[in-house]
């Protein structure tokens, strides 16, 4: 007896759930022969806004975990995509990637590093500052708080997890709009963010047109920096006005390469005085 294929729903990723957007539309996503390979949620402004307060609400509990704890979490996010290997290379080639094998391993790799800097990039880019007088003088990262990250269109899935690990594995909050033309493999990995140990709220996906989108992550009051990197080219002198609104960190053309670098984008540098002896 034949049967119909149970098809995927793509939904947008928002506080730890699964939702469609609040609008109820969606858009059709195409292969390189024009088929409409699924009709992923298209986010509406308030779904953004409703991702950047899910951010809010976890930034306090991810930024005060250890940072060994979190690079823990952040390496079980890699476990878990070794595990959905196939369904990422299945995905990524239905999208048109020509090295889908190669690109998915590399992503996976790309966690794993990420997740071993937890614990040392403060020890890297902090330092004891010399000082004329009976004061030690200490230099220290901390997250910088919510941020909203722009993905590359291409690669859509290593591009993706180059702009996000290093911007969530040293507490920060992150709010994201997928590749708009190929965000697929950005939703399957919401799947394994959800069955990681991945707070909710930490990291939020949404799918949609970034024209659309962008404007209003950039302008948000509750958005401390934005990562532009996969912004439309000509939106980017744009969408920096509107962040300077609120004195937002931007990053306008991220590194694809993995580099600590790239966590300090997305950290803020604080001074303590603390008098010396007794």
């Amino acid at each position: 007896m034949s049967r119909l294929e149970v098809r995927k729903t793509y939904k947008l990723y928002i506080g730890g759930a699964f939702l469609r957007s609040e609008s109820g539309r969606s858009y059709p996503v195409t292969g390189p022969d024009g088929d409409v390979l699924a009709r992923p949620a298209r986010a509406s402004r308030k779904d953004l806004r409703d991702a950047v307060r899910a951010a809010r609400q976890a930034f306090p509990g991810w930024s005060g975990a250890t940072a060994y704890n979190r690079g823990q979490v952040l390496y079980r996010v890699a476990e878990l995509m070794e595990g959905r290997r196939a369904q990422f290379v299945e995905e990524l080639r239905r999208g048109g990637a020509k090295n889908a094998e190669r690109e998915v391993g590399a992503a996976i790799d790309r966690w794993v590093w990420y997740a071993g800097w937890s614990d040392k990039v403060h020890h890297v880019l902090g330092t004891v500052n010399p000082v004329a007088g009976p004061y030690f003088n200490f230099t220290f990262p901390e997250p910088t708080g919510v941020v909203g990250v722009m993905a590359p269109e291409e690669p859509a899935l290593l591009g993706l997890v180059s702009r996000l690990a290093p911007a969530v594995v040293s507490g920060n909050a992150v709010v994201v709009v997928a590749s708009e033309s190929k965000p697929l493999p950005a939703v399957t990995l919401t799947e394994v963010l959800a069955t990681s140990d991945v707070p909710s709220g930490a990291i939020n996906v949404l799918t949609g047109y970034k024209k659309e989108l962008a404007p209003w992550l950039a302008g948000h009051m509750d958005v401390n920096a934005i990562d532009l990197t996969g912004a439309p080219e000509h939106l980017r002198s744009e969408l920096e006005a509107t962040a300077a609104a609120n004195v937002k960190r931007v990053v306008r053309d991220g590194a694809a390469a993995q580099s600590p670098y790239a966590i300090a984008a997305f950290m803020e540098m604080k001074t303590v005085w603390h008098p010396m002896g007794a």
